[in-house]
């Protein structure tokens, strides 16, 4: 037996230590040691973990590592999954968000008796946990979990699971209940009345027809691009997809500017609200979203604001911009969903872009679109990693291509 064989040397994807003779260990952090019972022997890398919930809530997975720990997670999983391309470069340090920043969120109701219990789920399980505390959310966003258990135990059905989505905009406390029927007059004034008491910027309802805006006393905005000449104030359709927190958005922003420099037209692929579109205010920008309702803002934000936007509602998937529309850019910024961008990026392989900053959410689907851009002419240049989501075993990252 290696003198290594019970030492914890890596954490694994799905948030288990792996010991030096590859048996995988819950909760376990590098540097810990198992004994021969199976219990653990801390090690220099193992924190307590600050929220009561863990490790029951699957809101997290590694409350137990410490932040440098943590930083070796993101890279591990950045340079495993470039290896199974026979891919690699310099990975930066990551870029961690931290405790308490999380603006937006998905929590899950159910009824147990005459309460409501509101909260994440078990990982891999459906069993709910009721949240006493919160060491992602933000604390405005936390400060809605009790008020929301009361107006639900009012309004919800005996058997249902209701979504609460929570954002924070430029107005306030942005709030979505979708899967809860709120019908009659009764209904109408119990939510304009919780609105109003909480001072919320907008409660939606989505009854299987899409959201559908109950109290909205101001048109509900978020400000994009804030460090760059003040930003551009979006509309905000209920339910979009925002960057987890504000230090994650400005670290990938910074970062695409970094990666596309003073280019004079950039084409930014998957746009969504325009998250890059506003990071060049002085480039032209083709901006390309399957969506129609952030695309639609975008368009809007980008008139009042007199940038140089085309915005095209377009599915990049079936019909991805091709290879010889692309090379009138002199930078593409893309951010796929987490399935990747495989018909799209290889239009961009065949084109002559000189540089791509790519962002994604999924080590496994980039590696697998960068070894498709490498083997078209692209060189990966480096590689930042952000950690967003707080303590997760969910990776992000932006990375520089080159001709």
């Amino acid at each position: 037996m290696s003198l290594n064989d019970d030492l914890i040397v890596r954490v694994a994807g799905r948030g288990d230590g792996v010991t030096g003779d590859g048996r995988h260990v819950p909760l376990a952090a590098p540097g810990d040691r198992v004994t021969a019972e199976g219990g653990l022997i801390p090690g220099p890398s193992r924190q307590t973990p600050p929220c009561k919930h863990f490790p029951a809530c699957g809101g997290c997975q590694l409350q137990h590592l410490d932040d440098a720990a943590w930083s070796g997670f993101i890279a591990d999983r950045i340079a495993g999954a470039l290896g199974q391309h026979k891919l690699e470069t310099e990975i930066r340090a990551p870029l961690l968000s931290p405790p308490k920043t999380r603006r937006r969120a998905t929590l899950h109701a159910e009824r147990r008796g005459r309460q409501v219990h509101l909260g994440f789920t078990e990982a891999g399980s459906h069993k709910l946990i009721d949240l006493d505390e919160c060491w992602v959310l933000d604390p405005e966003l936390f400060a809605m979990v009790g008020p929301m258990r009361g107006l639900l135990a009012a309004m919800m059905p005996g058997s249902r699971r209701v979504n609460v989505h929570m954002t924070l905009t430029d107005q306030g406390r942005d709030v979505l209940i979708d899967g809860l029927e709120a019908e009659g007059l009764a209904a109408a004034e119990a939510l304009t009345g919780f609105a109003r008491r909480h001072k919320l910027a907008r409660l939606a309802m989505d009854e299987g027809f899409g959201p559908v805006s109950r109290w909205e006393p101001d048109p509900v905005t978020v400000t994009l691009a804030k460090g760059i000449g003040g930003g551009v104030p979006v509309p905000f359709p209920g339910g979009s997809f925002l960057q987890a927190t504000p230090e994650g958005e400005a670290a990938l922003v910074a970062v695409a500017q970094e990666i596309v420099g003073g280019a004079g037209a950039v084409a930014d692929l998957f746009a969504g609200l325009g998250t890059f579109t506003f990071a060049f205010p002085k480039a032209k920008i083709y901006a390309a979203e399957a969506a129609r309702d952030p695309i639609m803002s975008l368009k809007a934000a980008a008139g009042l604001a007199r940038r140089q936007v085309f915005a095209d509602h377009r599915d990049l998937f079936r019909r991805p911009v091709t290879a010889s529309d692309l090379d009138n850019f002199g930078a593409v910024v893309i951010d796929p969903p987490r399935a990747g961008a495989k018909e799209q990026v290889e239009q961009m392989a065949a084109s002559k872009v000189p540089v791509v900053a790519f962002v994604s959410c999924n080590p496994s689907t980039f590696a697998r679109d960068a070894e498709i851009l490498c083997k078209g002419g692209y060189r990966l240049d480096w590689i930042q990693p952000v950690g967003q989501f707080r303590w997760s075993t969910h990776v992000e990252l932006a990375a520089k291509f080159s001709r």
